[in-house]
């Protein structure tokens, strides 16, 4: 027997989304207001602030943009990328009036207190005070860069402004003759195409003139150095692959020539609907906040179903397995099973037989998980032969499964119908205001894993 109850077996249990893909109930949202589920491929992300993650610095949009998201404070270690700390230490320097007498000055550096790396590792200078910018690493090609992406800006105004010319002289093919009715119309497009042409007079006028070099392909390849041959390697001096992806624009080979690099901005954004365009969730401003306005997880409304129990599965052999039914709301939920044959599902290569009458789970109540007596069914009617235990908001239902397959796993799906109780504000201004219930389905696929040897 395999005991499956644990909270990290979502990715098993999968839930068909309103937009068809198949998702674990903790990556899915659920929009009060169209009554279906939502993924991170069907709604629209927007991003609401940018913000550093070791000093929280929150910055607009427009600066973040202005500093290519990255923290003009913070640092990455090059070598293992965790953030680094500004140290501090003694050294004893010449006095300016005399030079036999030291003087002890306190100096600050980087270093990494994951792998131990500084800055005084590849020659860095150190700073007398602590705050203020430290050295960087100038690129050779940066003025080369900016002038080929100001080319291509260029290029693209002026192709727009070509399309606008174009789309306002079209070539007619017949000859009309304007009429009073008509001359409002012809004088307003005159008087966009004449606009559309200055415009790309004056572009054409401020445009500055970048030389673009033609690189030609050569078949004659430059023989490799002679050290590669002579010299061993010291592979703890070679940076590696990722190393140097860290840093595209130095293209560093050797580990003396990384340098510290600005820590990259995360976002807060909010998820909305595409269809009824609501917040599914709405993060806190402030970056060292971790609570949400709206979070309207699916977690938190739909029924959670769990592997409990699984047997030994045997090829073609019927077995019993207890999926576990988790009632999240504060009110109790009928539901009601609906078994899927395996040419119907994608997916599924087993059958299963789910029980055929309408179950019920009670309310959420967190006072009573500290309960060690189990409940009695009596008052809910459950038959021993379906239901296998009942405690607090959770249920314990016997299916049987039966493989149909003797290679993949085994998986299986099923149709999951439920009472939801709207009980939030409703949108329409009516007289009553009693809780909207409405029977939802939703298609759960779960894979019960491989067959028994």
């Amino acid at each position: 027997m395999k005991k499956m109850a644990d909270l990290q077996q979502y990715e098993k249990v999968q839930i068909l989304c309103s937009c068809g893909i198949r998702s674990p109930i903790t990556k899915l949202y659920f929009c009060k207001h169209c009554m279906k589920l939502r993924c991170k491929r069907c709604v629209s992300h927007e991003v609401d602030s940018h913000f550093c993650p070791n000093c929280l610095e929150n910055m607009p949009s427009a600066e973040a943009k202005l500093k290519k998201n990255r923290c003009a404070n913070c640092f990455d270690c090059p070598s293992c990328s965790h953030t680094l700390s500004t140290r501090a230490t003694s050294v004893a320097q010449p006095d300016v009036e005399d030079q036999k007498k030291s003087t002890t000055r306190k100096v600050y550096y980087l270093a990494c207190g994951f792998c131990r790396w500084s800055s005084r590792d590849i020659g860095m200078k150190d700073k007398q005070a602590a705050s203020g910018q430290w050295d960087e690493k100038e690129n050779a090609n940066t003025t080369r860069i900016s002038d080929l992406l100001e080319y291509y800006r260029q290029l693209s105004i002026r192709e727009k402004q070509e399309r606008e010319r174009k789309r306002f002289t079209r070539r007619r093919t017949y000859f009309s003759m304007p009429d009073k009715s008509a001359s409002s119309r012809t004088s307003r497009r005159s008087s966009a195409l004449m606009s559309a042409l200055a415009s790309l007079k004056t572009i054409e006028n401020n445009e500055k003139e970048i030389a673009v070099e033609e690189v030609e392909a050569s078949e004659e390849v430059e023989p490799l150095p002679a050290k590669f041959y002579t010299q061993a390697v010291v592979l703890e001096k070679v940076a590696a692959i990722e190393q140097r992806h860290m840093q595209p624009e130095f293209s560093c080979s050797n580990i003396n020539e990384l340098f510290p690099r600005h820590k990259h901005l995360l976002i807060k954004r909010s998820q909305r609907c595409r269809e009824c365009e609501h917040n599914l969730s709405k993060p806190e401003f402030n970056p060292s906040s971790i609570k949400f306005k709206l979070q309207l997880i699916a977690l938190h409304y739909l029924p959670d179903v769990r592997i409990f129990l699984v047997p030994n599965l045997q090829f073609e052999r019927e077995s019993h397995v207890t999926l576990l039914f988790v009632n999240p709301m504060e009110y109790t939920t009928n539901i009601k099973l609906e078994a899927i044959e395996p040419e119907n599902s994608p997916l599924a290569n087993s059958k299963i037989v789910v029980p055929e009458e309408e179950l019920i789970l009670a309310a959420k109540d967190d006072t009573a998980e500290f309960d060690d007596q189990p409940q009695d069914g009596t008052q809910f009617e459950d038959k021993p032969e379906i239901v296998q235990f009942r405690r607090a908001h959770k249920l314990g239902i016997l299916v049987k499964v039966t493989p149909l397959t003797s290679t993949n796993d085994v998986i299986v799906s099923f149709i999951l119908r439920y009472v939801f109780k709207n009980i939030s504000t409703p949108l329409r201004n009516t007289e009553e205001k009693l809780p909207e219930i409405s029977w939802l389905q939703n298609e759960v696929t779960i894979n019960l894993g491989t067959l028994s040897q």
